[in-house]
């Protein structure tokens, strides 16, 4: 396996001007990884983004780090077919760009909560066919096409498996976040368990868990799904037992990338070195 980072890990030195998309390639390069993953590319000024893309491309090439992968948004899951089609449209438009970039490997949302009144069996239906049609414009790219346990109304074990059948794609499959189900109040060593032989990428995110009736919450951290408490912390650190999920993946045949997401306030460099010394000390155990 190979060890990777987010851009999104990078947000507080972004959000504060201390960093722009093209530092976070040469941080990612500093700090000892072997790929760097992005976030939607930003619109600069005097740029268009698949411009920026080709800049990042070469930057990557020039410092000697791969990409591994491009991740977007997406919201699939409106009864309106002229909103779903053009929500396809901008998918088509993204993977564009990831091929520009030169990944082999392309994530989008398909919404981040049930809407009101609609069952998971409804959302399935809306979205598989749209999710489909990515899979297969991704596939004419020669680009796999997954989604995440991101949000949450696709982010339980058993709503990723449903969607990858209903899907019933070849080129589709899934990115597998072990601190997200967390977010959906499961356990990630259950939850990884069932999906790990349907992973084509791996987020290794981590959180500190804190039940509805405890008492010591305090800032940084957010409701899940089932109004727990999480705060981010650096991979190893929290409560997603991040040691066993690598071990589940590796008796599973995964050897993609380990890709990083750090979400925590303390500063993002000293926990991500955190995060990947731990992430090393578990593939050489």
């Amino acid at each position: 396996m190979k060890i990777g980072v987010s851009s999104y890990s990078f947000s507080q030195y972004i959000s504060k001007g201390k960093m722009d998309i093209f530092d976070t390639v040469k941080k990612a390069k500093e700090l000892g990884f072997d790929a760097i993953e992005f976030t939607p590319i930003p619109e600069i000024e005097g740029k268009t983004r698949k411009e920026t893309a080709t800049e990042l491309r070469e930057l990557a090439k020039a410092v000697g780090i791969e990409i591994s992968a491009y991740v977007v948004g997406g919201n699939l899951l409106s009864e309106d077919e002229a909103e779903r089609k053009k929500q396809l449209d901008i998918l088509k438009e993204e993977l564009d760009i990831a091929a520009i970039l030169g990944v082999r490997l392309f994530r989008h949302d398909v919404g981040f909560q049930l809407p009101v009144n609609m069952c998971f069996d409804e959302a399935l239906m809306l979205a598989a066919p749209i999710i489909r049609e990515a899979a297969e414009y991704a596939n004419s790219l020669g680009i796999k096409s997954m989604i995440e346990n991101h949000g949450r109304a696709f982010q339980d074990a058993d709503r990723m498996e449903r969607t990858v059948s209903a899907v019933n794609h070849k080129n589709f499959s899934l990115l597998v976040d072990i601190g997200n189900f967390m977010c959906a109040d499961e356990d990630s060593v259950h939850s990884v368990s069932r999906v790990a032989n349907l992973a084509a990428h791996v987020h290794m995110k981590d959180f500190i868990k804190k039940d509805f009736y405890s008492t010591d919450v305090k800032d940084n951290y957010f409701a899940t799904r089932g109004c727990n408490y999480l705060r981010g912390v650096a991979v190893g650190s929290g409560d997603a037992k991040a040691a066993q999920c690598i071990s589940i993946l590796k008796q599973a045949g995964y050897d993609g990338y380990l890709d990083i997401e750090f979400e925590g306030p303390e500063d993002c460099i000293e926990e991500l070195k955190k995060g990947l010394a731990f992430i090393r000390s578990c593939l050489n155990a």
